[in-house]
């Protein structure tokens, strides 16, 4: 098969190939987090005695950013699939003006943008270990911090901002449809787009993260938590 047939077989079946690579890329992240590669990694390179914060080094630094890209991927990265599917259709259809790998490049920018997060994440994490507030199994040795992270992610769900991002995140077609750009880098500054009101939704409640911790007993409930309120969230998106 030449590159121009593999190209246009690809282009012919791009909601079924879209749709295998992120159940792929989901999977292998769940697959981590359940399974716990690097977690344990993770908390021993953190920990050391529990009670003493050890002092971070940068290859705690990495193994802990992997561990926060890894946990939004899973969790996030299902939630954009109906958009990501929806963009896909539409930049077939519009095959004669359409860049053939927009449809990648549109969910890498979706999730460039978690991983940046993560990158924020894991900043605050270190800070908050530093100044005693957490502990490294990353749950909060203070009961007010985690009062006002409850409260500010209550109160952030009931703000305008909340409500703004919900409706767009809500329907995929509308969000292209007055969103759409061609081209490359037009399809990059869509998905960084998207995951912008998607962060604007849900930043608050991977905040409630900090408040639990990511201990081996509670780890995997928080992330199904957190996933299944992401997933209720797609399937409106369908409606």
């Amino acid at each position: 098969m030449s590159h121009a047939e593999a190209i246009l077989w690809v282009s012919r079946r791009d909601r079924a190939v879209v749709a295998g690579a992120l159940a792929g890329i989901v999977a292998l992240a769940w697959a981590y987090i359940l399974f716990g590669a690097g977690m344990d990694t993770a908390m021993n390179m953190a920990m050391g005695n529990v009670m003493i914060p050890m002092p971070w080094t940068l290859a705690t630094f990495r193994v802990m950013l992997v561990m926060w890209i890894v946990m939004m991927t899973a969790m996030m990265l299902p939630s954009a699939a109906p958009m990501i599917l929806l963009f896909a259709t539409i930049n077939r259809r519009r095959s004669e003006t359409g860049t053939p790998y927009a449809t990648g490049l549109f969910a890498l920018a979706y999730w460039a943008l978690w991983a940046a997060f993560s990158i924020a994440a894991t900043c605050a994490q270190w800070g908050l270990e530093h100044a005693r507030l957490l502990s490294a199994t990353m749950a909060t040795t203070s009961t007010s911090l985690a009062g006002t992270v409850f409260l500010l992610a209550g109160v952030y769900q009931l703000t305008p901002l909340k409500q703004a991002c919900l409706r767009r995140c809500r329907s995929p077609l509308e969000f292209l449809s007055h969103t759409w750009q061609g081209g490359a880098l037009g399809a990059f500054r869509m998905g960084l787009r998207h995951g912008l009101f998607c962060l604007g939704c849900c930043w608050a409640m991977m905040a409630l993260l900090f408040v639990g911790g990511l201990t081996e007993e509670n780890s995997n409930a928080e992330a199904a938590g957190i996933d299944l309120g992401s997933t209720r969230r797609g399937s409106q998106v369908r409606n």
